[in-house]
């Protein structure tokens, strides 16, 4: 049977294959690896884009085609599973089935299907390679799904979710924010500039070790696709970057994306719930899956769930709980990152911010005209005012039941050239996205926006005003800057300064901690002497609220948990080091391969870094700062680009770009890149077609 598989799965990969003529593609190779797309037509370029990415990452990119088939579970184990349990309750199958043929236009069908064709040829080619046996040959509608189910998750639908199914519905809020992994976008005016250039950096903050880790490529024919940025396993585009008229980034907003509704179960049938006076049946949906135990054994998964005029419908031990969100109500991102590529100034840039195909997501953007902008971008319904949408609503009455039309582009949260010069966004409220003097005001824009501030806008916002003119080193600086705003602050721990100011007397078995403590500045660089203590209490807290289920948007933490997380910071310190006052880097460790290099930073510092236990003594960088591009714009188009990996292009360990770009990593240094063919090509280690 395997045998018979694998020669049907060939031959569908050999007839897409014929229709691209491969030969006409070329894979440039730079000194670091990174890929270089040129082929005559876009569908060409998508096909060696995943060709390239493929051979440097196979095994992480089949990951989320898993999730679209629901097989994740039958090769990751119980966490597999969870994600295809989700894929299933976003209802991914039937959505993309209804929206798909309408949604996208015969040319990106073209493209989708050549980036398929691409995978499958590989798949049939390095069978070894393939982690399932039903995963291949993945079809155009699939690829489709994992980006619905990611944009689901980009707008933090998932936190709704979680709090159903572990019946944690008693919170002043609903709507939980997970933790501020975050990113930095900032766009700076030729009038902000001292070299009358615009500057935009892209600064992602993403897991460096995943399916969701930043893949940097750069695409380009001859019907004007010029790119050069980065993105995810699956991407069929880039996500983030430049072409040579303008370059954008984008940053997770938390804005209020999904609604929860509490139904009413009619007591003599548990299939029906009330609705305007009448009972509705209440539909059953089972997912029958498969999760790996054991490291072989194949166990089934089977899981009762509902659906309503609502949305999906969850069971807890308090009663019934319908989702209703609308990052499932459109399919079309794809298509407008590739619109979005392939925009020449801002007016095309806004058609295609225009489609509305992403649910969420933030846009910091600058071009060389001059333009600098900041789109708190997100699909509103229009929901009735009369209703606290904040807290579980009422699941019998259409009156909450809003339409999948939504606030157009013009009614949402834009920034476009204010006074000051620039803007920016750290994933804190659109309302601090630019200087002080040319904020908007958030009474004339939709309630559901975010109005919470984060650490690293304060701390921006510190910074900015320091400078009348931003030179492009100063730009260097701001990125890099590893200080955190004092007195400190917490986006779920607005207290948290209360742990620099605990007090000997009252515990003096932390008096070491303490007195050391009270000695920071502030810094989280990577020799600073008292940042490992905060790095671990941190930590501790983060810890805490995630294993209490405490009200993550309170605003405080209670008071005794300052002193908790002192004693884990003293307590691992003296056990593994014998003294409170280390280097940073001795605990915060960045590792690949035969490298292990000391590294700063922590959570919500502007060079954020979140870490996990590592050999139990030390700290392992995790999510933070991992792609980072900046580019400079004159009159006549991208004029520098110079960009970074954390680790390097290939996730092959035999390859020689796993971990090269490390040491310039490390030390906040960068590579000059670029988008001109002749100049890539010239100086190409290696020039191919996909075979």
């Amino acid at each position: 049977m395997k045998c018979l598989l694998l020669i049907l799965l060939c031959s569908i990969a050999t007839t897409l294959f014929a229709q691209i003529n491969t030969s006409e593609i070329q894979i440039a190779r730079d000194e670091w690896g990174v890929p270089h797309i040129f082929a005559p037509t876009d569908e060409q370029v998508a096909y060696g884009l995943a060709w390239a990415h493929v051979e440097d990452n196979f095994e992480q990119l089949q990951e989320p085609l898993l999730i679209a088939k629901g097989l994740l579970g039958s090769v990751k184990g119980k966490d597999g599973a969870v994600m295809d349990i989700a894929s299933f309750l976003i209802n991914t199958d039937k959505v993309v089935a209804e929206k798909f043929d309408s949604t996208f236009s015969p040319k990106f069908k073209k493209i989708l299907s050549a980036y398929v064709a691409a995978l499958n040829q590989y798949a049939a080619k390095h069978p070894k390679e393939v982690r399932h046996r039903k995963l291949f040959p993945i079809t155009e509608r699939e690829v489709i799904k994992s980006y619905l189910l990611a944009t689901t998750f980009i707008s933090n639908v998932q936190d709704d979710l979680i709090r159903i199914f572990q019946n944690k519905m008693d919170a002043v809020q609903l709507r939980q924010q997970d933790l501020p992994e975050g990113s930095n976008g900032l766009a700076i005016a030729p009038s902000k500039t001292k070299e009358g250039k615009t500057y935009m950096l892209s600064n992602s903050h993403q897991p460096l070790r995943s399916y969701l880790s930043w893949y940097e490529v750069h695409v380009q024919s001859e019907e004007g696709w010029n790119f050069l940025g980065a993105t995810f396993c699956g991407g069929i585009t880039p996500f983030v970057g430049t072409n040579e008229h303008l370059g954008w980034t984008h940053c997770v907003n938390f804005n209020n994306y999904s609604d929860v509704y509490k139904l009413e179960i009619n007591p003599k049938n548990k299939h029906e719930y009330k609705m305007d006076g009448k009972w509705l049946p209440l539909k059953e949906n089972v997912y029958k899956g498969k999760a790996k135990v054991l490291g072989f054994l194949q166990f089934p998964v089977r899981r009762k769930f509902y659906e309503s005029v609502h949305g999906p419908v969850v069971k807890n031990k308090s009663g019934y709980y319908a989702l209703r969100f609308p990052a499932n109500m459109v399919i079309g991102a794809p298509q407008q990152w590739y619109e979005m590529n392939k925009a020449t100034n801002w007016k095309e840039f806004k058609t295609a911010l225009e489609m509305q195909q992403h649910p969420s997501i933030s846009t910091t953007y600058g071009d060389k005209d001059g333009n600098v902008v900041f789109v708190d971008n997100g699909l509103f319904p229009y929901r009735n005012p009369a209703y606290n949408w904040d807290r579980v609503l009422p699941g019998d009455t259409s009156a909450v039941i809003w339409k999948p039309n939504f606030l157009p582009l013009d009614s949402l949260l834009i920034i476009q050239n204010p006074n000051c010069g620039y803007v920016y966004h750290m994933n804190g409220t659109g309302f601090s996205s630019t200087g002080v003097e040319c904020l908007p005001n958030p009474d004339n824009y939709s309630a559901a926006y975010m109005q919470e501030d984060v650490a690293r806008n304060k701390r921006m916002k510190e910074l900015m005003p320091q400078y009348d003119k931003i030179s492009y080193q100063d730009l260097k600086d701001i990125k890099y800057d590893q200080k955190m705003k004092l007195p400190l602050y917490g986006r779920r721990m607005q207290n948290i300064d209360e742990i620099l100011h605990l007090s000997v007397t009252d515990y003096p078995h932390l008096k070491p901690t303490i007195e050391a403590l009270q000695k920071w500045d502030g810094s989280v660089d990577v020799k600073n002497k008292q940042a490992a203590i905060f790095s671990l209490a941190l930590q501790y807290c983060f810890d805490y609220l995630a294993e209490s289920g405490a009200d993550f948007l309170a605003g405080d933490l209670p008071s005794e948990v300052y002193p908790k997380a002192l004693e884990h910071a003293q307590k691992h310190l003296l056990k593994h080091f014998g003294r409170v006052e280390i280097e940073l880097g001795e605990l915060q460790r960045h590792i690949r391969g035969d490298k292990n290099y000391p590294i700063g930073g922590i959570p919500e510092a502007i060079s954020a870094m979140y870490t996990v236990p590592y050999k139990k003594k030390y700290r392992q960088s995790n999510v933070g700062d991992s792609y980072i591009l900046f580019a400079t714009y004159g009159k006549q188009g991208v004029e520098k680009v110079e960009s970074i990996n954390c680790y390097g292009a290939s996730n092959r360990p035999e390859s020689p770009h796993y971990n090269d770009q490390m040491d310039l990593y490390i030390d906040h240094q960068l590579k000059p890149m670029t988008l001109d063919k002749a100049t890539i090509l010239q100086n190409a280690k290696k020039v191919y077609s996909p075979q």
